[in-house]
């Protein structure tokens, strides 16, 4: 089982508070890795830091300020050393009709879900590629596989994500750097509960697609993530995998 093992590891994880990026952290502590946590939520990330123990560390830091990303990864790698591992999982949603999605709502939600994930890639990889190692994963969506009313922005930045993807593998392949993306399905979690907890039809109709019919933990995401920044994925790069108990082919 050491191909799954993380022990000497180093991991950043936006998003990681609360809800997937907390469960992926969770499961990295676990396979012996030392995890930062980067949220806007100080709270959220000391509540975290309390339960993940000395193996965490926090950083709150805002993923659309942008111009700050390449202070804040130079910072990180001054007082932290070399990162082996980018879990880019910060989020925001927006329920809205297309129609009624204002442009600059659209632009905020591609700032968090789009724009900050290349930008922290992008700066995170230049070490990488020197030192000829690194793994990344990107955090897409279902929505990326199916059309869904009413978040027409999150759709659209989650399939962005697999174009960036694609073409920043072509790149960065050469130097041993990989980079992966998940597409969770409806994971327990606080921005899926601001979602469907006040729409009963949605819920009904989400959980009837799903052939197992209940939602997954982010643990689940958790473990996908491990498999694929561990050396057990070692060459397994530019994959789109989607772990959402069976709802993608269900009907």
């Amino acid at each position: 089982m050491k191909a799954f093992s993380l022990e000497g590891k180093k991991a950043v994880i936006t998003g990681g508070g609360s809800g997937i990026g907390l469960g992926i952290a969770k499961t990295f502590i676990e396979a012996g890795a030392q995890v930062l946590l980067i949220g806007r939520s100080e709270n959220k990330l000391m509540e975290a830091k309390k339960s993940l123990g000395d193996n965490c560390s926090y950083k709150s830091f805002d993923v659309t300020d942008l111009d700050k990303i390449p202070s804040l990864v130079l910072e990180t790698e001054t007082n932290w050393g070399h990162i082996d591992i980018l879990i880019n999982c910060a989020g925001t949603h927006l329920k809205k009709n297309a129609i009624d999605t204002t442009d600059s709502e659209f632009l905020g939600v591609l700032n968090v879900h789009l724009m900050s994930v290349f930008a922290l890639t992008r700066e995170f990889a230049k070490s990488m590629i020197k030192r000829k190692q690194g793994s990344i994963i990107l955090i897409s969506s279902m929505t990326a596989v199916m059309g869904m009313k009413q978040v027409v922005a999150y759709s659209t930045a989650k399939t962005a994500i697999v174009g960036l993807m694609r073409s920043m593998v072509s790149e960065l392949a050469v130097d041993n750097v990989r980079i992966n993306t998940i597409a969770p399905g409806w994971i327990e979690s606080p921005m899926l509960h601001k979602a469907i907890d006040h729409d009963l039809p949605r819920k009904t109709k989400i959980l009837g697609r799903i052939p197992s019919g209940n939602f997954g933990e982010p643990e689940d995401i958790g473990y996908a993530a491990l498999y694929l920044a561990s050396d057990a994925g070692k060459y397994i790069n530019g994959v789109f995998l989607p772990v959402d108990g069976g709802a993608a082919g269900g009907f």
